[in-house]
């Protein structure tokens, strides 16, 4: 389907957070909805995974949006079925970080708890890229006041892609609904369709 979008939270997130809610309110309102996937992704990578290959073949090519661990996934992803990505303060080699995080975790929206185990260790490991076929099907957006990652990692990461770093900011991203028209249009969705929208109101 052209134009469409599946966007991939983070860890511990929700299709509740802020830039999810945007995103839909944005594209509801441009009557695009249906072309919109924002699943609420299991805390274990190889369930995560499946529930966005099914994505993946609903919408048919989609444009991969993901934020922090997301864009982990969406990388993985978009290197298995060659599709594009846009990727928001991603995270490069979670696998490495998690080990101090192993034990009960908290969904920051859902409530809900779970225990990290190794095994989410390995399942995370073995979705590793170890690099990019066609760093120009990549946009990467980082924010340099990234509490969470160091955003550093993601810029050497991704050196050959567009990156659009900007100093400031938070893990969260500030500023995202202002970047949605640069979203849609790297989804493929054309100007005229969501020039009548004041995204600073967002």
């Amino acid at each position: 389907m052209s134009g469409s979008i599946l966007y991939i939270h983070g860890f511990n997130s929700a299709p509740s957070s802020k830039k999810a809610c945007q995103l839909v309110g944005v594209m509801e309102r441009l009557g695009l909805g249906d072309r919109l996937r924002v699943p609420a992704l299991h805390h274990h990578p190889r369930e995560a995974i499946g529930q966005l290959e099914r994505a993946i073949a609903e919408l048919g090519r989609p444009l991969l949006v993901g934020s922090s661990l997301g864009g982990y996934y969406a990388t993985h992803l978009a290197e298995r079925h060659g599709l594009k990505a846009l990727l928001i303060n991603p995270a490069v080699s979670p696998h490495r970080m998690f080990d101090g995080y192993l034990g009960t975790q908290k969904n920051l929206y859902t409530e809900e708890t779970w225990e990290l185990t190794h095994d989410h260790v390995t399942a995370l490991a073995e979705l590793e890229v170890p690099g990019l076929q066609d760093p120009q099907r990549y946009q990467v957006w980082l924010q340099t006041g990234d509490e969470t990652l160091d955003y550093r990692l993601a810029q050497q990461y991704y050196r050959a892609c567009a990156l659009r770093i900007q100093a400031g900011g938070d893990h969260g991203f500030q500023g995202f609904a202002g970047r949605l028209p640069a979203l849609l249009s790297f989804a493929g969705i054309g100007a005229d369709v969501y020039q009548a929208i004041d995204f600073t109101a967002l």
